[in-house]
């Protein structure tokens, strides 16, 4: 048995020299993968930007989606994620591609183990006002609206606010850094929505989650663990089950290297 698990791939960004490099290497990944795999899970914001217009679609990620279609047509069952980035991705995937676009967390087992599958954002205590954004970019006349909005037009703003909020985030990472040394992932919002899930809940082996950039496995309460599979702007992680085990892998050098699971 072969489950992986990768995400935030950030398709789009910085440029599309630097994009396209990055989209190779995942195509490169997902032809390793498909030899063995049983199920492949993106668990969100594939893209920095993605919206579905009636008619079109946005321009390039062709080797990506050629590559998406070729594993699904070869009967491995792909599923999608949707993130915050890719908030509004609707039917395109599943029609075009054959992958099943997932808008909600799952449960999942697998060999007698559970798993908990979210992208992760707006999961956890605090953080009402993206909560409340998120709330108003899933609002149905509010997408009605945005399509109306030029592609150029439309694609710049939101590329735009997401690079605010990316260097938010890396000048909040790097206060952290300068502060403490480190990124301590067992303090944020989605280790103690795990650790309160586990509370009210029945037991989970394994919580995976997207959202956050650092690639890391947590041990739990009662043999569970977190798991933050990282991204593929500068880790290029994902994690693997084997029917035993969860593990975390790079493939920043075009091949499988373990990563170190603390």
């Amino acid at each position: 048995m072969k489950i992986y698990f990768a995400s935030d791939f950030h398709l789009g960004i910085p440029d599309h020299e630097s994009s396209l490099i990055r989209e190779r290497l995942l195509v490169k990944w997902l032809e390793l993968v498909r030899q063995d795999a049983d199920e492949i899970f993106l668990m969100g914001d594939v893209f920095d930007f993605w919206f579905e217009y009636h008619t079109v679609v946005p321009k390039g990620f062709t080797r990506l989606f050629g590559k998406l279609a070729e594993i699904t047509d070869q009967g491995i069952p792909v599923y999608l994620f949707r993130g915050n980035h890719d908030i509004w991705a609707f039917d395109y995937f599943s029609k075009e591609l054959g992958i099943s676009l997932q808008r909600e967390a799952v449960v999942r087992e697998w060999n007698g183990k559970l798993f908990f599958l979210a992208h992760g954002d707006g999961l956890g205590p605090g953080d009402n006002g993206y909560k409340f954004l998120k709330k108003v970019f899933e609002f149905k006349p509010n997408q009605w609206l945005f399509k109306w909005l030029h592609p150029d037009i439309g694609t710049r703003l939101a590329l735009y606010f997401s690079r605010k909020s990316r260097y938010a985030n890396v000048a909040r990472d790097h206060k952290d850094i300068a502060e403490n040394g480190q990124i301590d992932l067992s303090k944020e919002r989605l280790f103690s929505f795990a650790n309160e899930y586990l509370k009210q809940n029945r037991h989970i082996d394994y919580f995976i989650f997207g959202h956050r950039h650092i690639p890391a496995i947590i041990p739990l309460n009662g043999g569970s663990h977190f798991v933050n599979l990282g991204d593929w702007i500068g880790n290029f992680s994902y994690a693997v089950f084997d029917g035993g085990s969860l593990n975390l892998f790079t493939f920043k050098n075009g091949k499988p290297e373990r990563l170190p699971q603390g």
